[in-house]
């Protein structure tokens, strides 16, 4: 299939997926689980938000929780853009395709704009954040799986081929598709603003809906790490799939779920760049990806069908897509 040509020139410069904004139920408990057995830092708390980040990040926060009494949801997700004038840019143009942009004022961030893009997620973008100290030289306090920084996050969304052409509008490149079913639908598309393969994932599922966030980490025992220490303070039923190795992208990998159900992925960091204009999108179809040198069970059925809702977006229900396989239908099959 011909994908949209690469815009090189985009109307306004992003930089990178930058951080997450989450509603949590009980900030006490999530906040064990992010610093105990994430290993994330604190930078700020109060009675209503934490703010959390890597051990290498000197934005002040990736991960941001808000305390709520109603359903856990992801508030937003975090753009960062090179410099404040690209944020008047991206009003403009925002503003230019009727999305209704508006600035709000974000605590511990420059200059903040919120949208939602054409299919209802909602972004906030800054150029900067309150500066702060590196903790990765602070080893003795390290924790957890000691994850360095924010990496990717990966939506289900309804309509794929729509949303590559909207991201790729924005100056998104893609560096791997999916395609699936006798007329090799667009399923799934691996968008990227940095230098690795992946800044936003979309995958075809009911959504709009916020499947995953991830946290590069340096080794595999860190995630090892992040394992052990989930079963020490007694969140060991949270590791939901993994470790293993993702085919696509050939990284290794360990998912688990937070006490509000939000997924959070630790992942090695990307084994390849993808900065020159050579690199042109990668095709997986069925077939490929049985080749893909990846191992470790399926995931389990819940990977697949539970993702976090967005403020007062009801997901439009899509039906499976062709080839998946469970765990539950992976040990059906010893059984019988």
């Amino acid at each position: 299939m011909a994908f949209p040509r690469p815009v090189y020139y985009p109307p306004f410069n992003i930089t990178r997926a930058g951080h997450m904004v989450l509603s949590v139920r009980d900030l006490a408990r999530s906040r064990d689980f992010y610093t105990n057995v994430i290993g994330l830092v604190v930078s700020d708390e109060d009675a209503d938000t934490i703010y959390l980040r890597g051990l290498e990040e000197i934005g002040h926060h990736s991960l941001v929780l808000e305390k709520t009494t109603g359903q856990p949801e992801c508030c937003r997700i975090g753009l960062r853009v090179l410099t404040d004038e690209e944020l008047e840019k991206a009003a403009r143009h925002f503003t230019s395709i009727g999305l209704a942009p508006r600035w709000a004022e974000v605590p511990f961030q420059g200059r903040t704009l919120h949208v939602a893009d054409p299919f209802g997620v909602p972004y906030e973008l800054c150029a900067s954040m309150t500066r702060v100290d590196r903790a990765i030289m602070k080893s003795m306090h390290h924790a957890g799986g000691a994850p360095l920084r924010f990496d990717h996050l990966q939506l289900h969304m309804t309509e794929i081929a729509k949303v590559c052409d909207f991201y790729t509008s924005l100056g998104f490149r893609t560096s791997d598709y999916l395609v699936a079913g006798p007329s090799e639908d667009l399923v799934g598309v691996f968008m990227h603003r940095k230098d690795i393969p992946w800044d936003l994932v979309f995958l075809r599922g009911s959504g709009p809906r916020m499947h995953h966030f991830a946290y590069v980490v340096s080794t595999a025992q860190d995630m090892f790490r992040a394992c052990d220490c989930a079963g020490l303070f007694k969140f060991g039923p949270l590791v939901e799939h993994g470790p293993g190795r993702h085919g696509m992208g050939h990284v290794q990998f360990t998912y688990f779920r937070d006490p509000d159900g939000h997924r959070l992925e630790l992942v090695l960091d990307a084994p390849h760049l993808m900065t020159d204009v050579e690199n042109e999108p990668v095709r997986w179809d069925p077939e490929k990806r049985r080749n893909a040198i990846d191992w470790g069970n399926p995931p389990p059925r819940r990977w697949y069908d539970d993702a976090t809702h967005f403020p007062g977006i009801e997901p439009k229900i899509m039906p499976m897509t062709p080839g998946r396989v469970a765990l539950e239908d992976y040990l059906a099959t010893f059984s019988r």
